[in-house]
C-alpha cells in the first residue's frame, strides 16, 4: 500500500485547485487533487506542506484532514490522506502538471479526475453540506476577542478562511490583537506560530498600512526565526510591501537575508520565490545590485526546481526592464 497526501485548496472565493497529470504518468491526462508520497520521516502535515511548495511555488495553510480513501488500481493499491487547506496565492507555478483550473465546489464532480480522487471530492462535498451549516467559530458571548486564552485557542485551532478572516478583522479593528498576532508569529509554538503569521498576511493584504511601524522588527528577526511557515509569510508580507519606506539600514540587512536564502540548498521554494521578488524591488532602488541578483538566479538553474526556475524567469525579465543599458547579464533558465 503506498501513502500519499493531497490538498483541497481553497481560494478566497472559495474556489478548489485542480491540476492535470502529463502524458507519461500512471494516469494521463487525468485531473487530481495536487500532493505526493510521504518521505520517509517526515509526518502527514509536513509532506503536504512541502509537496505543495515544490510542485506549485504556493502557501497553503492546513485547515483539517478528511478521511483517507483506499483505492486498488490493480497495478497499485493506494492510501490518499486529503487535507483541506486554504491558501491566499492564486497563480500556482507548475513543475509537474500540464495545466490547472480554479473550480466552484459544485463544478467538482464534472471533472474527468483519477479514481481515487473522484471518492475525495466526493466525501469532500459531502462534508461540505454539513459544515455550510455551523457557525463561525467565535470567541465569547459577544464575539470579541479579548481574552488571551481565547484568542491564543482560536488561532491555534482554526479552522480554515472563515476564521482567519475574521480574526483578521479584529485585528484591523483593534491594535491590541494585531500586536498579539505579530507576537505570536514569533513563538516556539509551530502551529501557533504559523496560523498567527497567516492571519497577518490576511491583515496586511486587506490593509498594507498597518504592517509599516513593524517592518524594522520584522527584517531584524528575520535571521533568528527558526519556523520557515512564519520566516514565509513575512518574506510574503515584506514582498508586497513599499521597501522603500523603510530605511538604508535594514535595505542591506533585507538584502544580505535574501541573498543568503536565495543561495541556501536548504531554503523552500516559496522563501526564495519571495526573496527574488524582494530583491528584485530593492534593485529597483539599487540598480548596482541587479548584477548579482541575475547571477544568482542563474546559478539556481542547478537545482533542477521547475517552480524557482519559473519564477526565476519571471524576475529576469523585470530586471531586464528596469536595467536599461545596465550589464544584468544573460539568464540560461
Amino acid at each position: 500500500m503506498i501513502i500519499v497526501t493531497c490538498a483541497i485548496i481553497r481560494n478566497e472565493d472559495n474556489e478548489i485547485l485542480i491540476v492535470q497529470r502529463g502524458e507519461n504518468t500512471d494516469h494521463p491526462l487525468k485531473w487530481e487533487f495536487p500532493g505526493g508520497k510521504i518521505n520517509e520521516g517526515e509526518s502527514e502535515e509536513e509532506c503536504i506542506i512541502r509537496e505543495i511548495e515544490e510542485e506549485l511555488s504556493m502557501d497553503i495553510v492546513i485547515c483539517s484532514r478528511m478521511e483517507n480513501v483506499d483505492y486498488d488500481y490493480g497495478i497499485k493499491q493506494i492510501s490518499l490522506i486529503p487535507f483541506v487547506c486554504d491558501t491566499l496565492d492564486d497563480l500556482p507555478v507548475l513543475s509537474e502538471h500540464l495545466d490547472f483550473k480554479w473550480l466552484a465546489p459544485s463544478g467538482l464532480m464534472e471533472v474527468n479526475f483519477s479514481e481515487a480522487d473522484v471518492i475525495v471530492a466526493h466525501n469532500y462535498l459531502t462534508a461540505q453540506l454539513v459544515n455550510d451549516e455551523m457557525p463561525v467559530r467565535s470567541s465569547g458571548s459577544d464575539g470579541n476577542l479579548t481574552d488571551e486564552e481565547d484568542l491564543r485557542s482560536m488561532v491555534i485551532s482554526m479552522m480554515g478562511m472563515k476564521n482567519a478572516e475574521w480574526v483578521a478583522t479584529s485585528a484591523i479593528d483593534n491594535p491590541a490583537i494585531f500586536k498579539k498576532m505579530l507576537e505570536y508569529s514569533y513563538s516556539d509554538d509551530k502551529k501557533l506560530a504559523f496560523h498567527a503569521s497567516w492571519i497577518l498576511t490576511k491583515v496586511c493584504d486587506k490593509y498594507p498600512d498597518i504592517i509599516y511601524p513593524y517592518l524594522p522588527g520584522i527584517v531584524e528577526k528575520l535571521g533568528k526565526i527558526d519556523n520557515e511557515s512564519a520566516q514565509r509569510s513575512f518574506l510574503r508580507i515584506i514582498s508586497m510591501s513599499e521597501i522603500n519606506r523603510i530605511s538604508v539600514r535594514h535595505h542591506g540587512l533585507l538584502a544580505d537575508h535574501c541573498f543568503a536564502a536565495l543561495k541556501s540548498g536548504f531554503s523552500a521554494i516559496a522563501i526564495k520565490a519571495y526573496s527574488m521578488e524582494i530583491l528584485y524591488k530593492l534593485a529597483v532602488i539599487y540598480p548596482e545590485l541587479a548584477n548579482e541578483l541575475s547571477a544568482t538566479i542563474n546559478l539556481l538553474q542547478g537545482e533542477g526546481s521547475a517552480g524557482i526556475i519559473a519564477r526565476g524567469k519571471m524576475v529576469m525579465k523585470k530586471l531586464a526592464e528596469i536595467s536599461g543599458n545596465q550589464n544584468t547579464g544573460k539568464s540560461h533558465l
